[in-house]
């Protein structure tokens, strides 16, 4: 299966904890941002990925090759070098210290799962999305 495609997020899990972990952001901007809905769209060619994300005025993008270091902007705003693998219908990702692992579970449905420390103390985020 191709990731391109366009994808609506339609629910998620661990909003609030996963955030708080991963930035310095204020409660107020959390709680704000955990009710808009973000667009995503990938573009596939091969090994490489263009991906953008779109969260109210906010527009994330990313490209990149699978199997080759580069740099990605992570959703707090920090730049970080990775590598992301395409492991069958997985994209994996380190991103300091949060493991990022976005599957394609069907033609229709995303689902992003980040992870940031080892249990006890680390927070999952699941986040669906549905194509568009």
């Amino acid at each position: 299966m191709a990731f391109t495609g366009k994808y609506e997020l339609r629910s998620h899990e661990s909003f609030e904890p996963f955030m708080k972990m991963i930035g310095n952001l204020p409660d107020e901007m959390i709680e704000q941002s955990k009710e808009i809905k973000s667009i995503s769209e990938i573009e596939q060619s091969g090994d490489h990925f263009k991906v953008t994300i779109t969260t109210g005025a906010k527009v994330l993008v990313n490209s990149f090759t699978v199997g080759q270091q580069t740099e990605l902007e992570t959703i707090t705003g920090e730049k970080v070098k990775t590598v992301v693998r395409l492991e069958s219908n997985k994209l994996r990702a380190l991103l300091n210290g949060v493991e990022s692992v976005t599957e394609l579970v069907d033609e229709n449905t995303l689902v992003n799962v980040s992870m940031t420390g080892k249990v006890p103390g680390g927070v999952t985020y699941k986040g669906i999305s549905k194509r568009m």
